[in-house]
């Protein structure tokens, strides 16, 4: 694959997008950031501010993610706005790499957790590098399979998204500097 070719999606705050972005950037990926006015990114690199009526596509009953996810989303409009921009993120990738924690009930640990649920719904490829467990996952439709040393994912799309917690941890920065390494070198 062309990294000539390649735009990374992401959403540009502080942690594993901010990290996704910097990698991008080292390897001279394109990448689009997704944003809203009023909200808070460190990747300027990229910055696509999202307007009121485009906001709206990515609009999402917030009683449906809840349920979806196990867990209450407040009717706050940042929560709103972060859910809809990340739907540009999900919706612009052909495959979905988020850095995170795997929870219980199979979904991922906080809004991060919309834009992997999204990509399940939209039947995207979905890796998910868990910090605690720190190892790389990937979901085949009904569970997350996990992926041993030398089977980690590499990027096999020329669109695809990174996205992730804003607590961003040394192994979860290692990861996507590996799956850039693998994939681009």
């Amino acid at each position: 694959m062309k990294k000539e070719e390649s735009i990374l999606f992401s959403g540009g705050i502080k942690g594993a997008e901010a990290e996704f972005g910097a990698n991008a950037e080292r390897y001279g990926i394109e990448e689009v950031n997704f944003t809203f006015e009023g909200h808070s990114v460190v990747r300027q690199r990229g910055l696509r501010a999202l307007n009121h009526d485009e906001m709206k596509h990515g609009d999402v009953s917030l009683e449906y993610v809840s349920r979806l996810m196990n867990r209450r989303f407040t009717t706050n409009q940042v929560i709103r706005k972060v859910l809809q921009s990340i739907w540009y993120q999900v919706n612009s990738g052909q495959e979905i790499y988020v850095i995170g924690e795997i929870l219980d009930d199979k979904t991922v640990k906080g809004g991060t957790g919309w834009g992997a649920e999204l990509a399940k719904l939209c039947n995207k490829p979905l890796y998910v590098f868990d910090q605690k467990l720190d190892s790389w996952f990937s979901w085949n439709q009904v569970d997350w399979l996990r992926l041993e040393k030398g089977n980690e994912p590499v990027i096999s799309h020329i669109y695809f998204t990174g996205t992730g917690t804003r607590f961003l941890e040394e192994n979860g920065r290692q990861a996507i500097a590996g799956l850039f390494e693998r994939s681009f070198d």
